[in-house]
């Protein structure tokens, strides 16, 4: 494990964060910690992927007759979903039309990445500035 390698994959998890709705702009020093850690821990990005696609979704497609949800201000808000899915064999298809359902119903995204592209391109859902 090179330092490269985690650094790329640190920027990869922290860029697809702050992209996410309800996230802050910018990852906090905290952030940046944890992705660290998950990378020393081998959570591979398909699995980091899946989890934001998930939580977000489970967030964004909530009935609309429920009370709006706070902010997110910590990526540790995905701790449970990143361990989700890295118990559960999730079929990449159903995570990418997840993610294609959350793109709908936030019309300033547009389509994420394929998760396994995330690896190659490591970017997952389009800026939001």
């Amino acid at each position: 494990m090179t330092n490269r390698a985690r650094q790329a994959y640190v920027d990869a998890v922290v860029t697809n964060y702050v992209r996410l709705p309800g996230t802050p702009l910018r990852a906090s020093r905290q952030d940046r910690h944890l992705a660290r850690l998950l990378y020393e821990q081998r959570v591979p990005l398909r699995v980091v992927y899946a989890a934001f696609v998930l939580a977000t979704t489970r967030r964004e497609l909530r009935s609309e007759n429920l009370p709006r949800l706070p902010a997110i201000r910590t990526l540790h808000f995905f701790l449970g979903a990143i361990e989700e899915a890295g118990q559960t064999q999730l079929d990449p298809a159903y995570v990418q039309y997840l993610a294609a359902k959350i793109s709908r119903s936030s019309p300033r995204r547009t389509q994420p990445c394929a998760p396994a592209a995330i690896t190659r391109q490591i970017s997952a859902f389009p800026d939001r500035r």
